[in-house]
């Protein structure tokens, strides 16, 4: 594929979604068969052209995550970490989250897990073990599960 046509339709799929940068340049990297530098100006030209922003991305990523999925802050960041997102575009997008939401969120999904264990003798582990691999810290974790036992 020429590198006209890869911008071309780059453009028309960022156009679309979100992605971030390292998505955008393994896509790049692919229509290009493995012609890195190609790759790399065809991503710079969409970041130029702000087709593609790290921080429009994490944004998104953090509202959808956090807002629909339930997820914690520490699954968010370690996900937008392996997809390449730097440290500091990550933490303001995690600024995002309001924190009264995702106790909230975090409470509901903690209470629909406690029903569905209701007698499990190892409720306590399970639910920590839950709302740890849901993203959240031990300490809104452990909070969590002291608002839903005084709620039950």
């Amino acid at each position: 594929m020429e590198e006209k046509d890869c911008l071309s339709r780059l453009q028309k799929l960022c156009s679309k979604a979100e992605y971030c940068e390292a998505d955008v340049y393994k896509k790049a990297l692919k229509y290009m068969d493995s012609d890195a530098e190609a790759a790399a100006r065809i991503t710079r030209s969409l970041v130029e052209e702000r087709y593609v922003d790290d921080l429009r991305y994490a944004g998104a990523y953090v509202r959808e995550k956090a807002n629909i999925q339930g997820w914690g802050p520490v699954k968010i960041r370690f996900q937008l970490r392996a997809k390449g997102v730097k440290d500091a575009v990550i933490a303001e997008a995690l600024g995002e989250i309001e924190p009264q939401k995702a106790n909230e969120k975090l409470d509901r999904l903690m209470a629909a897990k406690a029903k569905s264990l209701k007698g499990d003798p190892q409720l306590r582990l399970k639910l920590l073990r839950f709302g740890l691999s849901r993203g959240y810290g031990y300490e809104d974790v452990e909070a969590s599960l002291g608002r839903i036992k005084n709620n039950a």
